[in-house]
């Protein structure tokens, strides 16, 4: 078990452990816990909340060569997805063009996306909720991958998806539904925030131009099950 202590508490821990534990079965690495020698070199790591998850081994290895467009839907397209858009676009940058859409929009950003973002040093600027029709249109950019980030939209019929893209199921929980104090909800925000993270760095390090359509699928799959 590796456990990261203070702001998440235990839950966090053993969500991030499952992760990691995930990503040794994935990529083949070994995982261990910050500070701790290890004879093979930078492998995966838990780092602190602001350093965030590496995979230094794998991360030249398996870093794709060309360029994937990836969609991210939920149902308003004012949190967990415009998350996973920003996210990606700073860590995938080069290989990875994220968008986002919901399928019943907010017409606007939650206001505690926005600050959980702002204070991880993302640009927030030019973000707008939108829906997933923007995407069917024959101008849209065509997709390669579409994940869908809650599982409510996850049971709605989706549209016709231009191409053939790689669709998975990556559920989080919903941020927006947490009732409390502000700090409550603002933690609610973050520990989202840092699971959506922890995933995207597990996806950009995937050996995609190197595996089967079918092995990529299933390892998609793969990490978006459920954690005990």
């Amino acid at each position: 078990m590796i456990w990261r202590y203070g702001y998440h508490g235990a839950w966090s821990a053993r969500f991030v452990a499952n992760d990691l534990s995930q990503a040794a079965a994935l990529f083949g690495v070994a995982v261990v816990s910050h500070g701790l020698a290890n004879a093979r070199g930078p492998e995966t790591q838990i780092l602190n909340r602001h350093e965030r998850l590496s995979v230094g081994a794998v991360k030249e290895r398996n870093m794709v060569t060309k360029s994937y467009n990836v969609l991210f839907i939920c149902t308003g397209n004012s949190a967990r997805s415009i998350i996973a858009e920003v996210v990606l676009n700073r860590l995938g940058k080069g290989h990875f063009t994220a968008f986002s859409a919901g399928s019943h929009p907010r017409g606007e950003i939650h206001p505690l996306t926005r600050a959980v973002l702002t204070r991880q040093g993302y640009d927030v600027s030019g973000l707008r909720s939108k829906s997933w029709t923007e995407f069917t249109k024959p101008e849209a950019p065509r997709m390669d991958f579409i994940f869908t980030v809650c599982n409510h939209v996850a049971g709605e019929m989706c549209p016709a998806w231009p191409g053939q893209p790689i669709t998975a199921h990556w559920g989080f929980p919903d941020p927006v539904a947490v009732i409390g104090t502000p700090e409550q909800r603002l933690k609610a925000f973050a520990d989202v925030e840092f699971q959506i993270t922890n995933r995207i760095r597990l996806f950009i390090n995937l050996p995609m131009d190197k595996i089967t359509r079918m092995s990529l699928h299933a390892s998609l799959t793969e990490l978006g099950r459920p954690r005990t």
